[in-house]
């Protein structure tokens, strides 16, 4: 059987070691430039450089997006930044534009091409093009199905990888090319700077009747008429194994470390236990999707796998997300007293009752019996953010990367 790779999305250097930590093969990250998430934090490149010597040092590779579409006065710029990942070394570049394509083939000739879904991959003649150029990879369509990825794979050269999209959020566009948020805001999804414009609620309004909202259903006074759900495949990874995918792919690049984990974590049981045994797989499936529904998320569909999506995979009432767990800091330092360090994200106080998610799959439901602050004054409890606080619990040993959270009744919000 092929290799399968899980590929997971990085907004940071801490997100990154998180999903090598959690169970990734390899991780996807954008620089400061040429990037389809302008808006995420995003890498220097000395902390690409940094992340690549951590996930290298682990075994685990590190891709590099640069899948804008290119205008004129962008080519010179990304000449001079693949120079530079020339000298950092990456393990692949995501490309969708064939001027840019050209530009690495030429500057930086020892580093993987992997084809990005935005150049709209969506035969096996396209694939087959790619592939005469040098491509070592191409990332299937968001509109594929998996008998048609199956057909692909029967055309193409064996040594040429798919990639495929298995879980995070889907974009109302075809294949992500988007103009609704140029249109509206002035900011250009393909050239990074997307502002979700789909996610936005709609309502109707005449002409002659400026500040009259009309429903645009019969029972609501608005609508989120392009909100789609998001993806989630966790119960068809044979099927997307079978289809011929090599590697499967996280969307996310703006979540924070506790989505990643959550995901990655679930997804690397899911693929391992399917591998060892389909019988372990199936036995262990409440699982994955209890932990799959912990994290953030907008309700679940199969997306285009199995056909065209209907009125059934879109949202609605609501652009609120299911939150399943607030995320409140990851164990950075460890000090002889077991006591460790974290960056607090969300308040949580002393006494509180949390769980310590753990890389090999435990959870693990502790209370927090100490606070202390940077200059060692305790505290009851933390409420502002980006704080680095000590932290002391009893009923669990916490390790370094071990995420801490706090289960919540679903609700949307």
């Amino acid at each position: 059987m092929r290799p399968i790779e899980l590929l997971c999305p990085a907004s940071s250097l801490e997100v990154l070691k998180t999903a090598v930590i959690y169970g990734a093969n390899a991780v996807y990250i954008g620089g400061e430039a040429f990037g389809l998430r302008a808006n995420a934090r995003n890498f220097s490149l000395k902390e690409m450089e940094d992340g690549i010597a951590f996930a290298h040092a682990r075994g685990v590779k590190v891709y590099v997006t640069a899948n804008i579409y290119a205008h004129n006065e962008d080519l010179d710029g990304v000449r001079e930044y693949f120079r530079q990942l020339d000298q950092i070394r990456p393990d692949a570049i995501l490309i969708a534009d064939p001027a840019v394509f050209m530009i690495a083939r030429e500057v930086c000739p020892g580093i993987d091409i992997h084809i990005s879904t935005q150049a709209n991959n969506t035969n096996w003649g396209t694939y087959n093009f790619w592939h005469s150029l040098g491509a070592t990879r191409v990332v299937a369509a968001r509109e594929l199905s998996l008998a048609e990825i199956r057909e692909i794979r029967d055309h193409i050269d064996s040594n040429l990888e798919i990639e495929a999209f298995v879980h995070g959020a889907m974009c109302m566009a075809y294949s992500g090319r988007c103009l609704l948020s140029n249109y509206m805001t002035g900011k250009d999804a393909n050239q990074g700077e997307c502002t979700h414009a789909c996610r936005w609620k709609y309502s109707l309004v005449e002409e002659k009747r400026p500040g009259q909202y009309m429903p645009i259903e019969e029972d609501a006074r608005g609508s989120y008429i392009m909100n789609s759900k998001d993806l989630c495949m966790i119960e068809h990874i044979p099927e997307m194994i079978d289809a011929g995918i090599d590697s499967l792919k996280i969307e996310g690049r703006m979540k924070t470390a506790l989505y990643v984990a959550t995901v990655a974590r679930t997804y690397r049981r899911a693929i391992d236990d399917y591998l060892k045994d389909p019988g372990l797989y199936q036995k262990h499936m409440d699982w994955y999707r209890e932990q799959i529904r912990s994290c953030t998320y907008r309700q679940y569909s199969t997306g285009f796998f199995f056909g065209k999506p209907s009125e059934e995979d879109q949202i609605y009432e609501e652009n609120s997300y299911v939150r399943g767990a607030t995320y409140l800091g990851q164990a950075q330092k460890i000090r002889e007293d077991g006591t460790f360090l974290i960056e607090q994200k969300n308040k949580f106080c002393l006494g509180d009752s949390i769980e310590i998610m753990k890389p090999n799959g435990d959870n693990v439901d502790v209370t927090v019996t100490s606070i202390t602050d940077s200059e060692g004054k305790p505290q009851e409890s933390c409420p502002h953010p980006r704080q680095m606080i000590w932290i002391g619990v009893d009923g669990g040993t916490v390790d370094q990367y071990d995420i801490l959270r706090r289960q919540e009744e679903a609700r949307e919000g």
